[in-house]
């Protein structure tokens, strides 16, 4: 049985979460509903659960206010939000899940499998440092991000990442370090995450960051040779959009 706490501040979705749990998922027991982060905070501090689901705001506080009174973090969560741009990208960014409202009872399924997955429950304590660290540094050259590997999790500054290749179903990050690290999940994903923190998808297979752009080499698309000395082309089709990105740092 995985031991769950729900934290919401709203009382029918509170209720409505608690319903579908019981009757879709034999295999989870609700510990404890809980209308604020301080109540939350109590019922974890004092059940232990494995998983906890949260709404991002809670009256007076938010779930980040209540996570980062916790003296330990050894467990999961699942963020439960209306849409907030802002809390979802550090989300996102620290490879922590989330659940969009209104959400069905598939979305729910497939959020607890990917918690069922998870090769450890260990990484929460990291992946809650970089939340924290994004939600307090607003400027771009300050963010990190969490990379999952096969090992593990890898959390790093986002300024750091030089470029990005497609791997089939995975991606190849190339850092300024000159390591190379392979990440399970696809160069979409990290398109769509890294798209406003002046990266370039310049061709299928390379996703670049423009802050490490040494030359440009013209072409029918051209090619640009990174910080690290490596030379990756630019699809005619990207190279307008691209060399307006670049002019405009």
């Amino acid at each position: 049985m995985i031991r769950v706490i729900i934290i919401e501040d709203e009382e029918n979705s509170r209720t409505a979460l608690q319903d579908l749990l019981k009757q879709h998922f034999k295999n989870i027991e609700v510990m404890a509903l809980c209308r604020n982060a301080e109540e939350g905070r109590a019922a974890i501090e004092e059940l232990r659960p494995e998983l906890v689901f949260s709404d991002i705001e809670l009256g007076d506080a938010s779930a980040f206010d209540m996570l980062q009174q916790l003296s330990d973090v050894n467990f999961e969560i699942i963020f439960t939000t209306a849409f907030d741009r802002y809390a979802i990208q550090a989300i996102k960014f620290s490879a922590l899940d989330y659940l969009l409202k209104p959400f069905s009872k598939e979305d729910l399924a497939e959020a607890i499998t990917h918690y069922q997955e998870k090769q450890t429950k260990q990484q929460s304590a990291q992946q809650f440092d970089a939340l924290f660290h994004n939600l307090k540094h607003i400027q771009k050259d300050s963010k990190k991000i969490a990379l999952p590997t096969s090992s593990g999790l890898t959390i790093i500054p986002v300024k750091e990442i030089v470029r990005c290749q497609a791997e089939v179903n995975y991606t190849n990050f190339f850092l300024t370090s000159n390591n190379k690290m392979l990440v399970t999940k696809t160069l979409k994903e990290y398109e769509e995450l890294l798209n406003d923190y002046d990266f370039i998808r310049v061709h299928n297979s390379n996703l670049i960051n423009l802050h490490h752009v040494k030359n440009y080499s013209r072409g029918e698309g051209g090619t640009v040779t990174m910080s690290d000395g490596s030379v990756v082309d630019v699809s005619r089709r990207k190279k307008d959009e691209f060399l307006k990105r670049l002019a405009a740092l």
